[in-house]
């Protein structure tokens, strides 16, 4: 475990850009400072981190002030909470957070089962001004552009395309995305540091293009499910952009909204 670091004073006040006071809540502070370590690696993925009555001790707060802080980590899914355990950083190892980002399910109902991905291209190039824009890049940065094919028992459902930053996945190749055999966030947590915590989506109606339908196993201009998600780190920082097609005779995107 990293050594402790020396208890960091509070302010009840944060400085705006302008000079001026905002006023922020003792446990938003809270929330900062552990996420701040958390972007730091302070705390690995999948470890614990000090109990409530430490991180009082070290932030000079009441556990309650903390505990409220940790609950909003939690519900933000960058905590996972372990009764009797403590509290540890989530990590995309765990199925749990697995199926968080992957909301595709059998009509017929239960798990996905057996999935197996094919990555059918890896290549380093240079961001076109789309790409550039939806990675926060300069048009011209170097990116890596990969394709993979999903097949649920034995059946493409999912087509991907990605654009990941090329000075964060430095090394990325075909043949280490073929190596691995888990989830994709997972490697990228693993190997390069980069965790994934939420992502925005658009989803549209669109048909399979003659080029794509032989890989999902459809005719040319059958009806796909259009998934565009622009994935982000910690600081709302845009690591991944992702267009996936998804074959639904079989499956539906699910989303619990609460």
């Amino acid at each position: 475990m990293a050594a402790a670091l020396p208890p960091t004073p509070l302010a009840d006040e944060a400085s705006t850009e302008s000079g001026g006071p905002a006023f922020s809540p003792l446990y938003q502070q809270i929330k900062a400072l552990i996420t701040r370590s958390l972007q730091s690696g302070e705390w690995k993925p999948g470890e614990a981190i000090p109990s409530e009555m430490d991180l009082a001790a070290r932030y000079r707060v009441s556990q309650g002030t903390v505990r409220k802080a940790i609950d909003e980590l939690a519900a933000e899914n960058l905590l996972v909470r372990r009764q009797g355990k403590g509290t540890f950083v989530s990590t995309h190892a765990e199925q749990r957070v697995q199926y968080r980002f992957l909301r595709l399910v059998p009509d017929a109902g239960g798990s996905a089962g057996s999935v197996e991905r094919r990555f059918l291209d890896c290549r380093r190039v240079r961001a076109g001004a789309e790409v550039a824009r939806a990675l926060e890049l300069k048009a011209g940065d170097p990116v890596i552009q990969a394709r993979r094919l999903l097949l649920f028992g034995g059946r493409p459902v999912v087509l991907d395309d990605l654009w990941l930053p090329g000075g964060l996945f430095k090394g990325l190749t075909a043949e280490r995305l073929g190596e691995h055999r888990g989830a994709l966030y997972a490697f990228f947590e693993t190997e390069f540091g980069v965790r994934m915590i939420r992502a925005e989506e658009k989803l549209r109606a669109v048909a399979a293009s003659a080029a794509d339908a032989p890989l999902l196993a459809v005719a040319p201009g059958a009806p796909l499910l259009s998934v565009e998600r622009r994935t982000l780190t910690y600081g709302d920082k845009p690591v991944e952009l992702r267009r996936g097609l998804y074959e639904t005779s079989a499956h539906h995107y699910r989303n619990e909204l609460s």
